[in-house]
């Protein structure tokens, strides 16, 4: 990089304090912006009452008025009070699946009511099959019903585009999700409402309160909403809609129906506390002579979370000293590759309202092996201190933190009355210490992570009633740098995106992009680091010169800066009986934002096209069926083709009610610049994948499922994969999973090792080292939920996985750009092989190339044998509206060797064997609203 374009780092303590001020400038700005524009889009919301907006699939849009209550309602189940007789009932529904656009076969009627306060559902789902014919379940909030259910879904802007749901069970069971602007949807989003039910001699009912604390919506004195009804009835595997469009048809809120003369009172501002206490212990190992570890440790810590409602529709979260303790435990993976792995987020701060952060996306009929833009991976924030290798290094004994401290974080999200998506959010992170006790017995210290700001913001603004979104959203990730972080991490990162989507012809075609530009600034070490990593590889000795301009893709040892840009484009036809889409995917060899989102590699141009043809109308072989054909193809920035694939896949659900699915894929030979990990291009084998999926009719008591995948290659490598799983409901509040998967394979080409050596001239003085890789995983995911009430319920987990590795058949390729290699032993060079005393190989020796010039060169024995056992169990219990208990224990107990196969035996006698690590946590929150 020239060094005109190279930008010199500032102090390093001077850094925080001027990001952080730049971070609030760009927030307040945004949400000035925002607030300060005229509001129209109810005006908007009146004018098109009548659905002439939306309405031209020529079906009628209707309508229904809000009665105010005049009189008293207990939620009891019971449509009994005379409030209820003042409404006017809304029975009309249209079945959507299974007779799509017939009557249903069972009567629905629903009321709504509403005061100052709240809006009233009252909701009657006759059926003349009496109780026998009501499926019902107890489940956790947000768990999958299995069961008949009943659905509101409200956009209280009534732009749309936004949607809030709320269902409900004959149990009383509930779920709740929410969409802001074109994003669906988030289900961490847990409002405070409050229902209640009854199954009776006709059928059953739900009486539902929400308070409008907990909706969205405009600030005008009348109301219209957009509202959609929706009843499912299990036995049958029936939908029935209230503003009905065709499955074929692309429907959601902008074919809802209206919820009119709604006069909501201003209550001025709304605020919920939410304090906790919690307490954690942890049972490991002892050792004695370690004297941060007598084998238990205990903490107990005390917060606040804070919901400000600073209009209707614009929501502050804040919070102190967060309990971000997460209860579930992600699973067990042996990663093999050289990218990171994505876990799920699932600590509450960051779920609840995350779609109003959600950039990019990768929304394809079919594709494969690429990834969406992302922007924002909410685990960057209080991950692991990534320091722990330097604490290691310094002390025998090191007491490390398990993640670092979020001293506070706050966000505010919403949408405007005039059509603005805004999301700020910040965090920031504390500056962590390990504690260290040296071999000669002094005590010591180690910081292993710096003090950090973590910074999103992100406005979306809606045009031509909704067909038109534009966005943009920006990042910022600033750290206080200590000396020995200067050379690990970077000083700080930054992106800025941009995003639109437009629909035309009754939203049957759209168009999506999404772009943006990334930098990284840091020290010369650093840069070089990221330039060197998985991503991109610029020490790829047979890559073109590149260029050290803007975006730079070329390896400078001195550059100080690094900016990449990225973008997708896709348009499509997403309604009727055909459909079609084409997309083109781009990242720049200089793009990098794993500072705060998550990315596995740049240098790409993708594309790919597919058609895709659906048959919706039942008949007596199948309920529906969908067939897509397809391809897709990938440049890296040198014009190598890396990927190029055909594909079909066939879809269909059974007049039994049995789902199938059914893929192929099949790759040619093609160039790979990954395969050696930074060393020359080289062509791996054609390939091809087949998937075979299906699941029982779901309205049974026991429900199967199988996934199974085959690949194969030229060159003689194959894998097979296979997943089951059986669901058992013995009762209407139990339910028992036991999922068992077998992964093996046989790869011919696993990357092993680069050796330096000067006669290796084909490679540019590194030989490239292969092996061929025998891989076997095992695992039994198990589970067990009671719900002994809708708001209390137990859950049980447990996975045993067992993974092994073995490596032989040690290989290089015989010259770049070919697939052509030479396996050692075979038909070049010698393998000796060293043992232990009980006869296992313990290293390798290999001579390259026998009598000839290239000096041998050895490694250890890389097979492995791993096993785990994790699992957690989680009682909870909302005994007050927004006021939650919880009870978690968490068992994990891990082990490797060498053993490189499994072993039933071996492998249960060496799990029983490892020390288990147990994790016991008490945790209350209070729900005060004010």
């Amino acid at each position: 990089m020239p060094q005109s374009l190279r930008i010199p780092s500032p102090p390093a303590r001077a850094r925080l304090p001027r990001i952080a001020l730049n971070v609030f400038v760009l927030s307040a700005v945004m949400l000035f912006v925002a607030l300060a524009q005229p509001s129209h889009a109810q005006n908007l919301s009146a004018a098109t009452s009548t659905g002439a907006d939306h309405n031209t699939h020529n079906i009628p849009v209707p309508s229904t008025i809000a009665t105010r209550r005049a009189s008293a309602v207990t939620l009891d189940g019971k449509l009994d009070e005379a409030a209820w007789a003042d409404a006017a009932p809304i029975a009309r529904f249209t079945q959507f699946n299974p007779d799509e656009g017939q009557a249903p076969t069972q009567r629905t009627e629903v009321r709504i009511l509403y005061d100052d306060d709240a809006l009233y559902i009252g909701a009657t789902m006759y059926d003349t099959a009496g109780p026998k014919g009501i499926a019902t379940r107890l489940v956790r909030r947000d768990n999958d019903f299995d069961s008949d259910f009943f659905q509101i879904a409200i956009d209280g802007y009534h732009d749309h585009l936004s949607r809030a749901f709320f269902t409900v069970n004959p149990s009383g069971s509930k779920q709740d999700l929410i969409g802001v602007g074109a994003s669906c949807c988030d289900s961490g989003w847990d409002p405070v409402w409050q229902v209640e039910t009854r199954i009776n001699a006709d059928g059953w009912v739900a009486e539902i309160r929400i308070p409008f604390s907990q909706l969205r919506y405009a600030s005008d004195s009348v109301q219209t909403w957009g509202l959609q009804l929706r009843r499912w009835i299990h036995r049958r595997q029936e939908e029935d809609i209230w503003s009905f469009w065709k499955r074929s048809e692309s429907g959601g809120p902008q074919r809802f129906g209206h919820l009119e003369g709604l006069r909501i009172a201003h209550t001025g501002r709304h605020v919920e506390l939410l304090p906790y206490v919690a307490s954690v212990a942890r049972a490991i190992e002892a050792d004695k002579k370690d004297p941060f570890n007598y084998g238990v440790k205990s903490s107990a810590r005390v917060g606040a979370d804070v919901k400000y409602l600073l209009t209707s529709n614009l929501t502050l979260d804040a919070t102190i000293n967060p309990d971000f303790g997460q209860v579930e435990v992600d699973p067990a993976v042996v990663n093999l590759s050289a990218f990171e792995t994505s876990f799920d987020e699932k600590r509450p701060f960051f779920v609840e309202g995350s779609g109003v952060f959600g950039f990019g996306g990768l929304n394809c009929y079919f594709c494969s092996n690429v990834s969406s833009l992302s922007a924002f991976y909410s685990r960057r924030i209080g991950r692991a201190p990534t320091g722990a290798p330097l604490a290691y290094a310094a002390g025998k004994y090191v007491k490390l933190p398990d993640a670092s401290t979020i001293l506070g974080a706050a966000k505010v999200s919403g949408r405007t009355s005039n059509g603005f998506t805004i999301g700020l959010l910040d965090a920031v992170t504390n500056r962590e210490t390990a504690n260290l006790r040296l071999s000669d017995g002094a005590q010591s210290s180690q910081v292993v992570e710096p003090l950090t700001n973590f910074f999103v913001g992100r406005v979306k603004k809606d045009f031509k009633r909704g067909n038109l979104v534009v966005g943009a959203i920006a990042t910022s990730v600033a750290r206080q740098m200590d000396t020995m972080f200067v050379s690990r991490l970077t000083s700080h990162a930054e992106f800025y995106g941009g995003d639109l989507r437009y629909t035309w012809g009754d939203r049957a075609y759209s168009f999506v992009a999404n772009t943006g530009l990334s930098t990284i600034e840091g020290d010369s070490t650093v840069i070089l680091s990221k330039q060197q990593s998985s991503a991109r590889y610029f020490q790829r000795p047979d890559r073109g010169r590149g260029s050290s301009g803007f975006l730079s893709n070329q390896l400078d040892a001195t550059a100080t800066q690094m900016i990449g840009a990225a973008g997708y484009a896709r348009i499509a036809k997403e309604s009727g009986s055909w459909l079609w889409e084409t997309a083109v995917n781009v990242r720049t060899p200089g793009f990098e934002n794993n500072d705060l989102a998550f990315l596995t590699r740049s240098d790409y141009v993708w594309y790919n096209a597919n058609i895709f043809k659906q048959w919706q109308t039942p008949t007596r072989w199948y309920r529906n069926l969908n067939l897509i054909v397809g391809g897709q193809q990938q440049y890296n920035f040198d014009g190598d083709r890396t990927d190029r694939q055909a594909q079909a896949f066939v879809s269909t659900t059974t007049p039994q009610f049995w789902n199938i699915s059914t893929f192929y894929i099949w790759h040619p030979a093609l160039l790979d610049d990954r395969l050696l990990r930074g060393g020359p291009v080289v062509q791996r084998p054609g390939s091809g994948f087949y998937a075979l999926n299906f699941s029982s009719d779901s309205r049974k008591r026991l429900v199967l499922s199988t996934n199974g995948g085959y690949s194969w290659n030229t060159h003689g490598g194959n894998s097979l994969n296979l997943g089951t799983s059986a669901n058992y409901r013995p009762t209407s509040n139990m339910v028992v999973s036991f999922g068992p998967s077998l992964n093996t394979s046989n790869s011919v080409l696993q990357y092993l090792t680069s050796i330096p050596d000067a006669t290796a001239l084909n490679f540019y003085g590194n030989r490239y080292v292969l092996s061929g890789l025998t891989q076997n995983q095992i695992a039994f995911d198990t589970r067990l939920n009671v719900a002994f009430s809708p708001r209390m319920t137990l859950e049980l987990y447990a996975q045993p996985f067992f993974a092994s590795g073995h490596y032989d058949r040690f290989k290089e390729f015989v010259a770049p750009r070919q697939g052509a290699y030479n396996t050692y032993g075979v038909n070049a060079g010698t393998v000796t092989t060293q043992h232990d005393n009980a006869g296992t190989i313990t290293r390798y020796t290999i001579d390259p190339d026998g009598a000839g010039a290239a000096a041998p060169f050895s490694f250890a024995n890389p097979d492995f044998s791993q096993q785990s056992l994790r699992g957690n169990a989680v009682f909870r219990w909302e005994y007050h509206p927004g006021s939650v208990l919880y009870f978690a224990w968490t068992h994990s107990r891990f082990r490797q060797d060498g053993q490189g196969s499994l072993d039933f035996s071996h492998e249960r006698d060496a799990l029983y064997a490892a020390h288990p690590d147990n994790i016991f946590l008490v945790k209350a929150s209070w729900w005060i609203p004010r």
